[in-house]
């Protein structure tokens, strides 16, 4: 079975641990911070805080944004759940709003119809790796006094007219989950430009503290291992190379695959493939994907039922193109560690099947 994803560790991961290990230092420290000032140079020198996990990033970003009770924050119901419990968890509300079904980001035009007087920020995700139209949402925010937050746990080294994901809003959270573009074997960081926004963040992930026992608000405990951020330090040097490899991966699949809708990308944007989503209307795509895995290739479906319909939230909200989107895409494996033969087996695949159901 060809993986639809494939975390790639290896031996210099596993001297950096060992280095941490023998150290002594296991938790927040020297590590931490060198992952911190690293990862800065991706996100365009912003202010980095590295959290525990990319959930926490958002939840710690939106809280250092000053998001409360009684405040919306306006985010699409195609994405990951994370993105919309942290802004429950934050106690704002989640305000769910339709996509682009080209890109598959936030729509918009249906953001501006959304906002009220108690809304307080917009957070597209940067779905599937491209980042979402930051030059619309940027007017409209500037133009209605609103905060963006960017959830870009998929988006790492992506950018936008020639800026990197990350630095495009007020803050931005990124995930190092294992199947991400990078890992650090779990954890998050946020992206500021604001020093008061990176502080706080320092604060609430260090129980409220900057000295010990000197606690200047109530905080958690979100912090990033040494351990982590060893690993992470060396993914990051591998970035780049792993990017171009999904960029020429996807490029492969674009001009041989048949039968299917392939990725759009925005001539602003450039995408990192965190997945390859491919749409398929017309076929039952739960048979594709069945059919795909019967044929050794591996899929995932990023996200079959949205957000706003999930138990945790049961809102009754009409997005059309959300619901219909949810029906249709279909993730191939696009990662790094593909082969040639990997990628001719897919595009083998995937066309026969879409052959066999037209």
């Amino acid at each position: 079975m060809i993986p639809a994803a494939k975390p790639i560790v290896g031996d210099a991961e596993r001297e950096a641990v060992d280095a941490v290990l023998a150290s002594g230092g296991l938790a927040q420290g020297p590590q931490v911070a060198a992952f911190e000032q690293e990862f800065s140079e991706v996100v365009g020198g912003a202010k980095c805080v590295a959290v525990n996990s990319g959930t926490s990033a958002i939840h710690m970003a939106l809280l250092a944004l000053g998001v409360d009770a009684g405040d919306e924050v306006v985010v699409p119901s195609f994405t990951f759940a994370a993105t919309a419990n942290a802004v429950a968890l934050a106690g704002a509300t989640p305000v769910f709003a339709d996509i682009d079904e080209r890109t598959f980001n936030i729509d918009p035009a249906h953001v501006a119809s959304l906002v009220t007087d108690r809304t307080k920020v917009i957070m597209p995700v940067h779905l599937y790796g491209q980042p979402a139209d930051m030059t619309a949402l940027s007017a409209l925010a500037g133009g209605r006094g609103l905060l963006i937050l960017e959830d870009a746990a998929q988006a790492h080294a992506a950018t936008w007219e020639g800026r990197p994901a990350g630095s495009l809003g007020d803050a931005g959270a990124f995930s190092f989950y294992p199947t991400k573009n990078m890992t650090s074997g779990e954890g998050g960081m946020v992206t500021t430009g604001s020093a008061e926004v990176a502080r706080t963040v320092q604060l609430l992930r260090n129980q409220g503290m900057e000295k010990r026992y000197h606690n200047e608000l109530v905080g958690f405990n979100t912090r990033m291992t040494d351990i982590h951020a060893a690993i992470g330090r060396v993914q990051l040097r591998n970035l780049a190379g792993w990017t171009q490899q999904r960029q020429a991966n996807a490029l492969f699949l674009d001009e041989h695959l048949e039968g299917v809708v392939t990725p759009f990308v925005d001539p602003r944007a450039m995408h990192v493939y965190h997945q390859y989503t491919i749409k398929v209307p017309g076929f039952d795509r739960d048979s594709f994907v069945e059919q795909l895995a019967a044929r050794g290739v591996g899929s995932g479906v990023y996200y079959p039922i949205p957000v706003h319909r999930l138990p945790s939230f049961d809102l009754d909200v009409d997005l059309p193109v959300t619901a219909r989107v949810a029906g249709e895409v279909i993730s191939l494996p696009v990662h790094p560690a593909l082969t040639d033969q990997d990628l001719e087996t897919i595009v083998r695949v995937v066309n026969e099947v879409a052959r066999a159901g037209s």
